[in-house]
Formats: C-alpha cells, sequence, structure tokens
C-alpha cells in the first residue's frame, strides 16, 4: 500500500512538472529563444509530448464517464474494459505543436486536413462502430487530398499513363499503410511505440537529407506518441487507456504521407524508394503475408471479404504464439523496426546496388521470422 502511495504522488508530480513545461513553452521569448538557436525541433518534441502527456488522461477520464470503452471479446488480447480516445490526445499534440510553431505550406495542409479525415471518421468509428466501407472511402478521399497538394510518388515517368501509375500507387501505399498501422493497434504499446519509432528514422534521414521541415514535422508525430506512451506501455501492468482507431489510423495515414512527401535520395529512384520501404517494412511485410496466407487458405474469395476480414493473424499474434509473451512480442516488433530503419540510415550514401542488398536483406529476415513461426506452430499440432 505505502509503496502505491509513492508511485501516485511521483506521477503527480511528473504530471506537473510536464505541465508546468509546456506553460513556460508558450511564453514568446522562450519560443524565439528556441528559434535563434536552430532548435526548432527540440521545441516540437516538448510541445508535442507535453501536451499529449497533459491531455490523455482528461482523456481516460472522458472515456471512463460517457463509457467509451474497449470490451474484451476472442478476438482480442486484453482482458478488462478499457478506455479508449487516446488517439485524441495524440492528434491534439501533433496539430497543436504545428500551429503553435506556425509552419505551413501547402503539402503541410494537405496531410493536416486528410488526416484530419481520417481522424475524424476513426474518432466516430470509436464510439460508434462504422461498416469497413465508409471508413476506406474516408481514407480515399483524405488520399486524394494530399495528392492535390502535390504529394505524390515520382517513380514512373511524366506521361499520363506514368501519372496515373504514380497516383495509383500513392493510393495504395497510404491507404495500405495507414490500415496496416492499425492492425498493430493489438497490443499494449505497440501501435504508439512503432509511431515512436517510424517517426524518429523519418527525422533522422530528413535532417541528414537537409530538409528541416519534414523533420520537424516528424519530430511533432514522435513526441505525440511518446506522451502517450507512458499511460498504453507499462511493463507489469495492463494498459490504462488505448488509442483506438483514431490514433493508429491517423499515425498510420500522416507517416506514410511524410514517406511520400521527403525527398530520399537525388536522381537515384531505386535508393529513393527503398529509404521508406526499409523504414515501414514492418507494416509492407505484415501486410503482405496476411492477405497472401488469407487467399491461400481461402479465408477470403474477394475485396469485400478482405476489408470485413477480422482475424488473429497478424504478427504480433504469430509471435505472441511463438515466445509465449505479449510484452516479448512486442519489444520484437519494436527490434524489428529499429534494425529496418537503421539500414535506411545507412542509405544516404548508397548506391543502388547497396539499396537493393539491404532490400535483399530485409526479405531474409523476415523470411526467418517466418520459418520460426511456422516451426513454433508445427510442434503446437504435434503437440
Amino acid at each position: 500500500m505505502k509503496n502505491s502511495k509513492i508511485i501516485f504522488f511521483g506521477g503527480k508530480v511528473l504530471y506537473f512538472l510536464v505541465l508546468a513545461v509546456f506553460i513556460f513553452l508558450l511564453v514568446p521569448f522562450t519560443r524565439n529563444s528556441f528559434f535563434g538557436q536552430g532548435h526548432r525541433w527540440f521545441l516540437m518534441l516538448l510541445l508535442s509530448f507535453s501536451i499529449s502527456f497533459t491531455v490523455t488522461p482528461w482523456l481516460r477520464y472522458l472515456a471512463k464517464k460517457v463509457n467509451i470503452l474497449d470490451y474484451p471479446d476472442n478476438r482480442k488480447v486484453h482482458h478488462q474494459a478499457t478506455p479508449l480516445l487516446g488517439g485524441i490526445a495524440i492528434y491534439i499534440a501533433f496539430v497543436s505543436s504545428i500551429f503553435i510553431n506556425n509552419i505551413y505550406t501547402k503539402p503541410l495542409l494537405g496531410i493536416l486536413i486528410g488526416g484530419t479525415i481520417v481522424f475524424l471518421i476513426s474518432a466516430i468509428d470509436d464510439i460508434i462502430e462504422i461498416p469497413a466501407g465508409p471508413k476506406l472511402l474516408a481514407q480515399f478521399l483524405a488520399t486524394s487530398i494530399i495528392i492535390g497538394s502535390g504529394i505524390v510518388l515520382d517513380l514512373f515517368p511524366k506521361t499520363p499513363l506514368g501519372d496515373a501509375g504514380n497516383v495509383f500507387l500513392t493510393l495504395l501505399w497510404v491507404i495500405g499503410i495507414t490500415n496496416s498501422f492499425n492492425f498493430f493497434d493489438g497490443m499494449d504499446g505497440l501501435a504508439s511505440g512503432l509511431g515512436i519509432i517510424t517517426a524518429f528514422f523519418i527525422g533522422i534521414i530528413s535532417f541528414q537529407t537537409d530538409q528541416p521541415f519534414l523533420g520537424w514535422i516528424a519530430i511533432s508525430v514522435m513526441g505525440s506518441c511518446i506522451g502517450f506512451f507512458p499511460y498504453n506501455f507499462r511493463l507489469n501492468k495492463p494498459a490504462t487507456i488505448f488509442m483506438g482507431d483514431s490514433g493508429s489510423n491517423f499515425l498510420g495515414f500522416t507517416l506514410a504521407s511524410l514517406a511520400i512527401f521527403g525527398e530520399w535520395a537525388d536522381n537515384n529512384p531505386i535508393v529513393s524508394m527503398a529509404t521508406p520501404l526499409l523504414i515501414f517494412w514492418v507494416f509492407v511485410f505484415d501486410m503482405t503475408h496476411i492477405t497472401l496466407t488469407r487467399i491461400v487458405s481461402g479465408k477470403v474469395t474477394n475485396f469485400k471479404e478482405w476489408i470485413n476480414y477480422v482475424g488473429k493473424d497478424h504478427l504480433h499474434h504469430r509471435l505472441e504464439f511463438l515466445l509465449k509473451s505479449k510484452k516479448q512480442s512486442v519489444l520484437f516488433i519494436f527490434f524489428l523496426c529499429a534494425c529496418m530503419g537503421i539500414s535506411a540510415i545507412v542509405l544516404r550514401y548508397a548506391r543502388t546496388v547497396d539499396a537493393v542488398l539491404l532490400v535483399i536483406q530485409a526479405v531474409i529476415i523476415v523470411i526467418l521470422v517466418t520459418i520460426l513461426e511456422a516451426r513454433a506452430k508445427k510442434q503446437a499440432n504435434k503437440d
């Protein structure tokens, strides 16, 4: 009982310290000091973190008050009703840090508008379940907005057919990563931790390639997730709040958009494509794996069945079966994602052959993981 009181008191002290930091950062002199010393990135990190950290407990309280809870069932891994609405804290923190720092461009405005559409439809879905069709339509609309703002893949030549191919791949990438990110919101801390890691590597490579504006945006996403993470991932206790679809879909959409927004290599489309591919490799792998296995096994036979299918066959579920631990599964995925991100950093001065070899290495790594999964499943069936 005494230890519980100490922990509670320590948590309150930390909360008010972070709140004091946030108030201090709102002072114009403080912000101008960061700007003058070239540390805007640190200001945006502190702002987004402090907002997310201080707002999350209030949203947890609200979710409990109005009964917006995620209840356990046979397709979920948690065992007690848990407040939702955590994604609202992440959204507020990210958007506020952008507005407070007064950084705007047409592409960023497209990301904010598109992300808001995805956030709103997902927030409604957290409260009143919405069919997959309307949610997919909202994601299509949001992606069309960023395409209209100039954020589009540039893999094919500037011809009518090439432009159509670029638009199609942009839609496929953004909508695919958005939903894959949502799929990973299945264990405590997993989606928010992946948000931190993914945004971190986008930010690092942005600064490496002299794209500070893109780095600032990525850092804001990272800080928003860091502020939420302590409430969502606790080593010996269950999460106190979930981000819900509003958080996971918003993060997936925003980070996928940033990957296209960036210029990752000069005059080398292979390196430019390999960089975000490696950063998002875990998401690409999981989406590809579940799609192929569901089709081959006959669980889905058409697109409508695919978007409506809900199962426990994602990477974190398969790793839990292998490792017999949710926490270890989450940490394994974190390290796997970080490993791929480090590979992406190496691409800064890479040749085409280097990019190809690193992608081949990524393929080999996930093949090894798949072999281990299959071995564990086969052994379990024998037992």
